[in-house]
């Protein structure tokens, strides 16, 4: 029995040691000063309000107080005379209340107001904006970071498809075609050896073409020298490929150092070139291509131009579904994500010319 005694008792004693610990603050005015002080002071373990004085009904900081549960009440005199109070602050801006309380006097009690109080409701409610000013900072950030996410998810699932399609449409028919062939010359080979022979022939041109188009497909997956990072004989490779397989004139040059590029800048730059003659291919009817690099000592240019059909930009633009269609929004997403900007220049009948800009100084300063 003594033991419990002894126990509730130092529980007790901790309590009141807890209790004795915080502030109980009362305050006077619930306008932009007394909303203020509440919203800082609700979230202080070490403070408790224990009431309100406010004489207008709409004044801003009633509805704070009911929902923090704080009594209110419209008689300021109530919180002088409270049990449990030892800090009043004044932040009505009323004369009359001000000269009460100068002469206010109770043991264990704190007044504050007149310029000492409003210059520390003043100072909470920057402190308040500045804070709030940083989460709408931070949640913009995060509704950006998602948006970015979702749209690189998209585009990397749109790849896949593409390359997916790519690999059925022409890798997969072509092994259909050639399984066919061969079981067609296994036939021959019983009836007729010279007509055997005449269709192993065409099946091994037939094979070469497959596997030059496994090869496109490689390198539409993983550019050759990506392990060494080398942009230039990246896309000399490609170019030659791609001149192959699509049978459009290509022009190569390239000015300045690659030595000096990130490995990010030149894995994107690749896509951006790959995108850009891709949407040569598909929708420009054009026979000739033209790809220029330059690369400066603060900026890199490249230059992706083609002497198709052309487009309308702006009214392509202004319809979401086209603008993805013709793969010009990878385009700029790309060159976005290493700080630079692309500029699509076409005409109707006049070509197409993708203009690709980054500023290097400023990549090296980011450690992008």
């Amino acid at each position: 029995m003594t033991t419990v005694k002894t126990t509730r008792a130092r529980t007790a004693a901790r309590k009141n040691r807890g209790a004795a610990s915080v502030t109980h603050v009362a305050i006077i005015g619930a306008g932009k000063g007394g909303t203020a002080l509440m919203e800082i002071f609700a979230k202080d373990p070490l403070v408790r309000i224990v009431g309100i004085a406010e004489i207008n009904p709409k004044a801003p900081g009633i509805k704070l107080a009911r929902r923090l549960h704080i009594p209110v009440t419209r008689d300021y005199r109530e919180l002088l005379e409270m049990e449990r109070v030892d800090l009043v602050i004044d932040v009505s801006g009323s004369p009359e209340i001000g000269r009460v309380l100068l002469d206010f006097h109770r043991m264990g009690v704190t007044i504050i107001g007149g310029a000492s109080a409003k210059f520390m409701w003043e100072l909470i409610e920057a402190r308040i904006r500045a804070t709030s000013e940083i989460e709408r900072t931070l949640n913009r950030y995060q509704t950006l970071y998602k948006l970015y996410e979702k749209e690189s998810e998209t585009k990397v699932s749109e790849e896949r498809t593409q390359i997916a399609c790519e690999i059925h449409d022409g890798l997969v028919q072509s092994l259909a075609g050639l399984s066919f062939k061969l079981d067609l010359c296994q036939e021959l080979l019983k009836k007729d050896a010279a007509a055997a022979a005449d269709a192993l022939r065409q099946t091994k041109a037939e094979l070469k073409t497959a596997i030059q188009e496994a090869r496109q497909v490689i390198v539409n997956l993983r550019p050759v020298h990506y392990d060494r990072m080398e942009l230039i004989p990246a896309l000399t490779n490609y170019l030659k490929s791609y001149e192959s397989q699509s049978h459009i004139k290509t022009e190569f040059s390239v000015a300045g150092d690659e030595t000096t590029l990130f490995p990010k800048t030149k894995i994107f730059l690749f896509r951006i070139v790959q995108e850009a003659l891709s949407n040569v291919q598909k929708h420009a009817r054009a026979d000739r291509v033209a790809v220029q690099i330059a690369i400066g000592r603060d900026t890199l240019t490249a230059t992706i131009s083609d002497n198709g059909v052309g487009f309308d930009v702006e009214s392509v633009s202004r319809d979401p579904e086209k603008w993805d269609h013709f793969g010009l929004r990878g385009i700029l997403e790309r060159a976005r994500l290493v700080g630079g900007a692309a500029v699509i220049e076409s005409k109707k009948g006049r070509g197409t010319r993708v203009l690709i800009t980054v500023p290097l100084a400023r990549i090296i300063r980011d450690g992008s």
